[in-house]
């Protein structure tokens, strides 16, 4: 027997890959005619696709260049958390468990398994944020009346008071809480027929497989008691799907129990990427240039792709002041691109700004919104930096 499973975490909902394998015997010689004459039209349609698209690379008037810009943080924390605590809200009061058992019941789930995983999740926050080097104290706050009163709801936020209390006693700045952890599987099976080696030969058999989707529901929040605001709020969604085979129903499922560590691993991943919301983070970006107008662009071109952007650069700055006003404007626009390769935003507003206002360029006017966003992402930007060095 053997066990495979394959998962995937997104916020706010995930779609799910299915596989379809087909196998289409060909023994007439008919159906063998049919697939030669449908690959030579393959194969001519593919080669008429790739001069067409030679064709039209070509003949385009801009080329890609792709470069990394930092983002700022999704999540700002103030100046004055330097102490947090983490906190599992998501085990299930006492008056509800009884919903919840049947729950898993129903749903195919050990007792202990959501248990398990969330305490996977808060480990995994607590290892990453440790790494921050940027908390004086991370303290793993253990409160068995805090509880969720509805199992695999994103609960309401627990009340300032109970925070205020809850920080006041363990002397935190903030409160990071795991609101929700829950998981719903459900099992199928297949039988699939088989040729099995025998001492007798070989024999037809029956091969049973029984594939089971984990659904893993999990929720974050961060609690500012000092300004009384919830910094974050974080529900993500996540599908685990595991397959099992065996001679009979029972050793295929069996295959799929031991699904545990599995779960586990992803949760603790969850925590650590959770934590990663108070970080910068890198983006790569793509960015549009002119390598058509005159020969000086095609020179420029081949500089580019050579990686020397400062000769491409110097021969579209004496673009900019030529007569024809669609090539100025084309050189005013890769100005601005240079400019933010170097790092100067201010400078590629300005050449943007000339370029679409002085030329007309479209694709100038587009940028300008561009080089805005990153600026107002470079201002956030400054501030974390600002507030992470204090």
């Amino acid at each position: 027997m053997c066990l495979k499973y394959t998962y995937s975490f997104k916020k706010a909902g995930i779609s799910s890959i299915s596989r379809l394998r087909d196998t289409i015997p060909f023994n007439s010689s008919f159906l063998k005619h049919t697939v030669n004459i449908t690959q030579i039209m393959t194969i001519r349609n593919l080669i008429s696709f790739l001069v067409f698209t030679a064709v039209l690379c070509s003949c385009a008037s801009t080329e890609l260049v792709r470069l990394s810009v930092l983002e700022p943080a999704p999540v700002t924390l103030p100046g004055h958390i330097k102490n947090i605590g983490i906190i599992n809200r998501s085990g299930i009061a006492e008056q509800n468990k009884v919903v919840d058992v049947v729950d898993k019941v129903f749903s195919m789930e050990g007792a202990e398994l959501d248990k398990e995983g969330a305490e996977s999740g808060i480990a995994g926050l607590e290892n990453e944020l440790i790494k921050n080097q940027r908390f004086d104290r991370i303290t793993i706050i253990r409160d068995s009346t805090l509880k969720s009163n509805v199992p695999g709801i994103f609960p309401a936020p627990v009340s300032w008071d109970v925070v205020e209390k809850i920080c006041r006693k363990n002397k935190s700045d903030a409160l990071f809480a795991l609101e929700l952890f829950d998981t719903d599987s459900k099992i199928s099976y297949a039988a699939n027929p088989v040729t099995v080696n025998t001492p007798l030969g070989k024999v037809l058999g029956v091969e049973h497989q029984a594939s089971m989707l984990t659904t893993v529901k999990m929720g974050w929040r961060i609690y500012d008691p000092v300004e009384r605001n919830i910094l974050d709020e974080f529900p993500v969604v996540g599908r685990m799907t595991f397959s099992g085979k065996g001679i009979n129903p029972v050793k295929a499922a069996g295959a799929i129990i031991g699904r545990k560590e599995a779960l586990k691993q992803v949760s603790n991943k969850a925590g650590q990427d959770y934590a990663l919301r108070i970080i910068p983070f890198w983006l790569r970006v793509s960015r549009d240039y002119y390598v058509r107008g005159t020969d000086n662009f095609r020179t420029a071109r081949r500089k580019a792709q050579a990686g020397n952007w400062d000769g491409a650069a110097a021969l579209w700055q004496s673009e900019t002041a030529n007569n024809k006003s669609k090539v100025a404007g084309r050189a005013c626009y890769n100005m601005a691109i240079i400019s933010e390769i170097n790092g100067n935003l201010g400078e590629a507003m300005q050449w943007a700004q000339k370029a679409y206002e002085d030329y007309n360029n479209k694709l100038a006017l587009r940028y300008v919104k561009i080089l805005e966003n990153r600026a107002a992402k470079n201002a956030l930007l400054q501030e974390q930096e600002a507030i992470s060095a204090r």
